[in-house]
């Protein structure tokens, strides 16, 4: 039986589930070795991250972000594509969302400046992604390469115009800060159990995307055209699919998906620009692709992961002096490589189940 062969709820709940528990395994065992009880930083990382309202609000403000990364590499997988630029063009969308904001927050209302802050996120983030897109669908150029240089190219753009941003007097590298009227309205407002944290309406977007991707993917005449583009562009293309136009449209809308991540970010928390904003969302999105198996369900869990580790590590690290910061990088990136490179390590096992209860 191969990994293709397995049933839907292994590929989908029980692959998964053994891969999250393998890198938990591991992270045990850094725990351990750093001379900390890993049962108790568990439990220091669940009641920060889940249990206190206020830390589960941080959570799921992180998550915010995530589920926008994450849908922004899911869409294009579905294509076949491997959008792996969505840290660029979450950070360049940042850009058109400030640009917007300077320009306008003080002679707009809330109820067209929020608007526009989103449509101008989107159209960054789009715009950031259409180059890979088109010399992907036009030139043959890998969109794997192109959108890691992408990254570099946005990360030195950013560089340079979030400088000439600063205001005069001011030694922190980031613009100033928008007026009131430019802030996403914060869910404490509504539930002050939730603190003083910066859990805002996005995360309500966030959700609304989930759904309409889910929608578009699996009911409408587009979505079959996009995974039948994803399971085979030479059938596709017989059957009537423009292939690079569909590379193209499909990026585009990765790139504002990965767009709208800046808007949780700048909108909902800091309300200025700074260097270095994305913090590497972009490349949590490509383990929440992988882990959510580019399913609406899958990738709000994994996002909701991510965000609880995000959280919970941070309070782990200041509870536990042995244990660095750092450690929440760590603990990611070994979900990353069983969620991804190692992705069906338990798969013949489980064939090799199945084929014995048979």
């Amino acid at each position: 039986m191969m990994n293709k062969d397995l049933p839907r709820w292994a590929t989908a709940f029980v692959l998964p589930v053994l891969n999250l528990l393998s890198a938990l395994l591991v992270t045990a065992l850094v725990i351990h070795f750093l001379g900390e009880s890993p049962i108790e930083s568990l439990q220091i990382l669940v009641n920060s991250a889940v249990i206190n309202p206020e830390g589960l609000s941080y959570t799921l403000f992180y998550a915010s972000t995530f589920i926008f990364t994450g849908l922004a590499v899911s869409i294009a997988m579905q294509a076949g594509l491997f959008n792996i630029g969505a840290e660029g063009q979450m950070y360049f969308a940042g850009l058109g969302l400030t640009l917007s904001m300077l320009a306008f927050d003080s002679s707009l209302p809330f109820w067209i400046l929020i608007p526009l802050g989103i449509v101008s996120a989107a159209l960054f983030g789009a715009l950031w992604a259409f180059l890979p897109g088109y010399l992907q669908a036009k030139r043959g150029s890998h969109v794997v390469v192109t959108t890691i240089m992408f990254n570099y190219i946005a990360n030195s753009l950013m560089n340079s115009v979030v400088l000439q941003m600063v205001p005069p007097g001011e030694q922190n590298p980031a613009s100033r800060v928008f007026s009131a009227a430019a802030e996403m309205p914060r869910l404490n407002q509504w539930f002050p159990v939730l603190g003083e944290t910066p859990l805002n309406i996005s995360f309500f977007i966030a959700i609304i995307a989930l759904v309409i991707y889910g929608v578009v993917v699996t009911r409408s005449a587009w979505g079959f055209k996009l995974r039948a583009t994803g399971l085979n562009q030479h059938a596709a293309h017989y059957a009537g699919i423009r292939i690079s136009k569909m590379i193209i449209i499909v990026m585009l809308i990765s790139g504002a998906l990965a767009g709208l991540g800046s808007v949780n970010s700048i909108m909902g928390s800091t309300h200025y620009l700074s260097l270095g904003f994305v913090g590497g969302a972009g490349f949590i999105g490509i383990a929440i692709a992988l882990m959510g198996r580019q399913h609406p369900v899958g990738i709000f869990l994994s996002a909701v992961l991510f965000g609880a580790l995000t959280q919970g590590g941070f309070d782990l690290s200041l509870e536990k002096q042995n244990i660095p910061p750092e450690m929440v990088i760590v603990v990611q990136g070994v979900v990353i490589l069983f969620c991804g490179a190692m992705e069906y390590l338990y798969a013949p096992a489980i064939a090799k189940m199945l084929k014995l209860k048979k």
